[in-house]
C-alpha cells in the first residue's frame, strides 16, 4: 500500500516539476526480469542484442527507445541501475520495475527526476515480467522536449 502511494506521489511531483529533456538525456531503465526466461540473448550487455521475437516486452521497449532516440538499458540489479541513473548524461529517467525496486531506486537517485512505471508479474516475482508499452510511451513523451512540435 505504501509503495503504490509513494510511486504515485513521486510521479506527481516529477510531473509538477515540468521536467523536459532532450532525447539523448533521457534514460529508459528496464529490469532483467522483463526478458523472457527462455531467451539466449544477452540484453543486459546491450539491448541491441534483442532479436525482437515478441516473446517478451524487451523488443517493444527497444522499439520505443529507437522511436524517440532515448538510451535504453536493461539492468540486473539496483546497484547497476543507480550507476546508470547517476551518469552525467542522464538528466531524467523512465524506470520500469516492481514497486519495491522503484521505491528504492527513486530514493537512491534523488533529486534526479524519475517517472516510475510498475511492471506486471504474470509468472510471479522476478520472472517473465511485463509492462504496458503505452504507459511507458506516455511517460517518455511527458519528459521529452520536442522543439519541433
Amino acid at each position: 500500500m505504501f509503495k503504490e502511494w509513494f510511486i504515485r506521489k513521486s510521479n506527481a511531483l516529477t510531473a509538477r516539476r515540468r521536467v523536459k529533456v532532450a532525447p539523448e538525456h533521457l534514460l529508459l531503465l528496464l529490469p532483467h526480469c522483463m526478458q523472457w526466461s527462455g531467451c539466449a540473448q544477452n540484453v543486459r550487455e546491450d539491448i541491441a542484442n534483442c532479436k525482437q521475437c515478441g516473446k517478451c516486452r524487451v523488443g517493444d521497449m527497444k522499439a520505443l527507445a529507437a522511436k524517440y532516440g532515448v538510451r535504453c538499458v536493461v539492468v540486473g540489479g539496483g546497484r547497476r541501475a543507480v550507476e546508470e541513473v547517476r551518469r552525467e548524461s542522464t538528466h531524467a529517467v523512465v524506470a520500469v520495475a516492481c514497486e519495491k525496486e522503484l521505491v528504492a531506486g527513486v530514493l537512491a537517485t534523488l533529486p534526479k527526476p524519475v517517472l516510475a512505471v510498475n511492471n506486471t508479474r504474470p509468472c510471479g516475482a522476478c520472472r517473465d515480467t511485463s509492462v504496458d508499452p503505452d504507459e511507458v510511451e506516455k511517460a517518455i513523451r511527458s519528459l521529452l522536449f520536442f522543439p519541433f512540435l
